[in-house]
C-alpha cells in the first residue's frame, strides 16, 4: 500500500470527523477536484483504510445507562477456545469492544447494560455458563471522559 500524502490525511481527518462531509467541502479544504476526492474515497473504502461508516448513538437515549470494563481470564488459551470466546463476545450486542491482551487477563471488554440486573444476566451468558472462563473482574464506569475510535492523522 502506498503511503498517505497530506491530502489523503486531510480527506481522512475530515471524513473521520463527519463521514457525511460533502465532497465539495473536502475539495475546497484540500485544493483537489471533487472527482479526485471521489476516487480517493473509493480507494480508501476498497483497500480497507475506511472500514465502515456508522452513526454514533447515545447509549442513555436507548436505555443503556451503565458501562462496564471487564477483564476476563480463561482457564486455557488453546486456539479453538480463544476462537470460541471471541465468537461468543462478537455475537453479544451488549459488548461494544473486545481486546485480546497480555498481562494478568486474557481479554478486556467494554460492555453496556440497562441495569445491574441486566448486567448480571450478561455475566451469566458470557462467563458463568462458560467452563473455560476462570475468572472475571468488573469495573463500573462512573463517567466517560473520552470515547471514540478516531485515529490520529
Amino acid at each position: 500500500m502506498k503511503s498517505l500524502d497530506q491530502s489523503d490525511r486531510t480527506i481522512l481527518r475530515l471524513l473521520q470527523k463527519n463521514s457525511r462531509e460533502k465532497l465539495e467541502s473536502i475539495a475546497n479544504e484540500t485544493g483537489l477536484s471533487v472527482a479526485t476526492i471521489q476516487r480517493r474515497v473509493k480507494h480508501f473504502k476498497s483497500t480497507g483504510i475506511i472500514q465502515q461508516e456508522t452513526a454514533v448513538i447515545s447509549q442513555e437515549a436507548v436505555g443503556y445507562d451503565m458501562t462496564f470494563l471487564i477483564l476476563v481470564e480463561l482457564e486455557q488459551e488453546k486456539a479453538h477456545q480463544l476462537d470460541s470466546f471471541r465468537k461468543k463476545v462478537t455475537a453479544e450486542p451488549q459488548v461494544q469492544q473486545c481486546y485480546y491482551i497480555t498481562g494478568e487477563a486474557d481479554f478486556a471488554l467494554v460492555a453496556l447494560a440497562k441495569s445491574i440486573e441486566d448486567f448480571e444476566k450478561l455475566t451469566h451468558r458470557l462467563f458463568f455458563d462458560d467452563a473455560n472462563v476462570k475468572r472475571f473482574h468488573t469495573s463500573v464506569v462512573m463517567n466517560r471522559t473520552k470515547t471514540g475510535m478516531t485515529v490520529p492523522l
